[in-house]
């Protein structure tokens, strides 16, 4: 059974539909990015995906028992929350909270699952750090961490690399796709990056204006959608790096 299926999905924003129909499996261990113009439904559906909202028609279905709150995810930052008071530990540990339920205090193997998830994200040092003083690169690790101590198999990550640097979005780029070879987890990514996405994901989905589109990535480029990307400067990205 697929870690995550949609069927017929229909999605609307302030009463307006702006996806429907819209049918597609994730496997264990596929690396998913949401590519399409502004305002097609990406972050509605990633809303959708996280029980945040609740789809106009369809249905989505989690295998073996996934449950919502047991999905890792790193939203787009607001200016706010990039300024928000705490330490590097305090907002990873938050990441715990989804699993407390009505028990609101963190427990021994919480603790030591954010130590685990810092070592990973190469944060440790930074645990004592007010998150507001770090880098945006910094940051995005912090959340990518906060992100893994909610996760199950599975991390939703919505313009991760939004407001950083070329050689900063490489990074994260490549932190992501370690998470998905070496900790198999499956990856679903918003991304307005399509050479970026083009090189790291294993299926893409097109949704828009343009037709739709979901399958391999490699098959993606073939698509009437695909067509209108440079296939050669996905090695431009490879290159950067």
């Amino acid at each position: 059974m697929a870690l995550l299926e949609c069927k017929n999905l229909k999605l609307a924003y302030e009463g307006r539909t702006i996806v429907e129909d819209l049918s597609f499996k994730v496997e264990r261990g596929d690396y998913l990015c949401i590519v399409g113009e502004n305002g097609s439904g990406k972050t509605t559906l990633m809303k959708a995906l996280l029980g945040l909202k609740n789809p106009s028609g369809g249905e989505i279905i989690f295998g073996d028992g996934l449950k919502a709150t047991e999905i890792g995810y790193l939203p787009q930052q607001s200016d706010t929350q990039r300024d928000f008071p705490a330490t590097v530990r305090e907002v990873v540990l938050s990441g715990c909270l989804g699993k407390r339920g009505l028990f609101p205090f963190y427990k021994k193997e919480d603790r030591e699952l954010a130590e685990e998830n810092m070592k990973k994200m190469d944060i440790s040092e930074l645990s004592e750090r007010c998150y507001r003083e770090l880098s945006g690169g910094q940051q995005q690790r912090v959340l990518l961490a906060r992100a893994l101590c909610a996760a199950k198999e599975l991390l939703l990550l919505d313009e991760p690399v939004s407001g950083l640097d070329p050689k900063v979005s490489a990074e994260l780029y490549s932190v992501v796709s370690e998470l998905r070879e070496k900790h198999k987890m499956t990856v679903i990514m918003v991304s307005h990056d399509i050479y970026a996405a083009l090189k790291y994901s294993t299926h893409v989905l097109h949704i828009g204006h343009t037709p739709l589109f979901f399958g391999k990535t490699e098959d993606y480029l073939s698509s009437g959608s695909g067509r209108l990307f440079d296939a050669s400067k996905i090695g431009e990205v490879s290159e950067n790096e």
